[in-house]
């Protein structure tokens, strides 16, 4: 699937849930690789920062982002909202330090992204993959997270307040794809007790019954019910029975577990990708959500990596064999340093030697203790990426490829006889006027012995 944005910027205003202050947000489109950022534009230098999970900081009830002294909270509605939609980049302008709490649920934001229609780009999306099953939990809360594999997403969501009001629930969603219709306008909850210590603690300023699910598990007496009346800028409040206190109805009999869905939906997205898996979370919450995410990032760069590394198979026909090599290269022995082809591609590709002790340079490199010199590595980088540049000419004999620059060279571990190693090169910038400029890396197995930059130069011989 491609990456996506929208195709015209949408405002949307509101109050913030914890601040009580108006705020203005307009989506605007990015282009591809952008990722979801957040600028504030009430700020001097208009400061920005990705939602990402290493920029999360501790929080009561929200999810609220922080860069130097840059923040900005309750970003989860919202984020789920982009991710229910799949959408990949956005730059989310912000006047205030809250995003607007609406009518508690995600399915404003959803209307509003959606009416600023979604765009198809270019680019095709990097998914995180959970290719095996992990168990991550979380003591001080008792919440658990189950990951297992799948070729699509899906997750479940299960809860248990100790409540008779609410009891235990569960709710689950097969796709993103359905995460309007099912899950977008699940609303926020809090129970009536709860209240008057999150306006004790400066929290939920902007709170009414308008924007949040108030259950009622503990009977108030009439003292309490109007301290409480006071505190919310009401005239009373008046509670006859256990349940509900709003005077609305439930959205669906199990909204508070979907509600809880929306927000793990929203903070694992600040793991920076979108998921192919099936999670099951136990008890989840802000807090927990945000390890899981942060897991998951981890996951993702352990993945990126794997990625790069270069894949070997014996059996398996390379592109150029070492007779075919030479048909392009003027080097021969004891200078052809390539033994291989294996992959190539018009923007990278990778060549393999095997080193053994037969080598002409062990002899005088390290007599009783043979180590391939660094140089040859990377002598062995510019020939391989020598065959990528020629193979774009018409009679590759014909050319030759001259050292111009070598940077940021490095020499990670030593390469010793016995081992197989493989050189990725890839194009750093297109070619122009026969001047090549590649990142080099050497790889044995999984693990990188030597990188470059290499500058290099074709010319065809007189």
């Amino acid at each position: 699937m491609k990456e996506q944005t929208i195709k015209r910027k949408i405002a949307i205003h509101g109050k913030g849930l914890h601040t009580g202050q108006e705020v203005k947000v307009t989506f605007n489109p990015a282009t591809t690789g952008h990722g979801i950022q957040f600028k504030r534009i009430d700020l001097e230098g208009q400061p920005s920062l990705k939602a990402e999970v290493k920029h999360v900081v501790p929080s009561q009830r929200n999810t609220t982002l922080k860069k130097g002294e840059t923040s900005i909270a309750t970003v989860e509605h919202a984020l789920a909202a982009i991710a229910g939609l799949q959408i990949d980049n956005l730059l989310i302008e912000v006047d205030g330090p809250e995003l607007p709490i609406l009518d508690g649920s995600s399915i404003q934001f959803v209307q509003a992204l959606k009416e600023a229609e979604i765009e198809v780009q270019d680019k095709d999306r990097e998914y995180l993959v959970i290719e095996k099953h992990m168990v991550i939990r979380d003591e001080e809360t008792d919440a658990e997270f189950v990951l297992i594999p799948s070729d699509t997403f899906e997750i479940t969501t299960l809860i248990d307040y100790n409540s008779n009001v609410l009891g235990k629930q569960h709710a689950s969603l097969k796709g993103i794809e359905n995460f309007e219709a099912e899950i977008a306008d699940a609303r926020t909850f809090v129970f009536l007790h709860e209240l008057e210590s999150l306006i004790d603690a400066g929290l939920i300023k902007g709170g009414d019954l308008d924007n949040a699910v108030v259950f009622v598990s503990e009977l108030l007496d009439d003292a309490e019910l109007e301290r409480l009346a006071k505190k919310l800028n009401r005239p009373s409040i008046k509670v006859e029975r256990q349940g509900i206190l709003n005077t609305t109805e439930l959205r669906h009999w199990n909204e508070p577990a979907r509600h809880k869905l929306l927000d793990v939906i929203g903070d694992l997205s600040l793991a920076g990708k979108y998921i192919k898996g099936k999670i099951i979370a136990t008890k989840p919450g802000h807090s927990v959500n945000q390890k899981v995410a942060q897991k998951l990032q981890d996951l993702l760069k352990k993945q990126r990596k794997t990625r790069e590394i270069p894949h070997y198979y014996p059996n398996k026909t390379p592109i150029f064999d070492s007779i075919a090599i030479s048909q392009r290269l003027q080097h021969r022995f004891p200078f052809l340093l390539i033994d291989k082809i294996i992959e190539m591609s018009d923007k990278h590709i990778v060549g393999v030697k095997n080193v053994t002790v037969n080598e002409p340079f062990f002899p005088g490199h390290f007599p009783g203790n043979p180590v391939m010199p660094g140089v040859l590595q990377i002598e062995a980088m510019a020939q391989t990426g020598g065959i990528l540049v020629l193979n774009s000419v018409d009679d590759p004999h014909e050319w030759d490829t001259y050292f111009l620059r070598i940077d940021n060279a490095r020499f990670r571990h030593k390469v010793i006889p016995g081992d197989t190693i493989m050189f990725k090169m890839e194009y750093m910038r297109p070619s122009r006027r026969g001047l090549c400029e590649m990142r080099g890396r050497a790889f044995v197995g999984d693990k990188l012995v030597a990188e470059a930059e290499l500058l290099a130069q074709i010319i065809k011989r007189k």
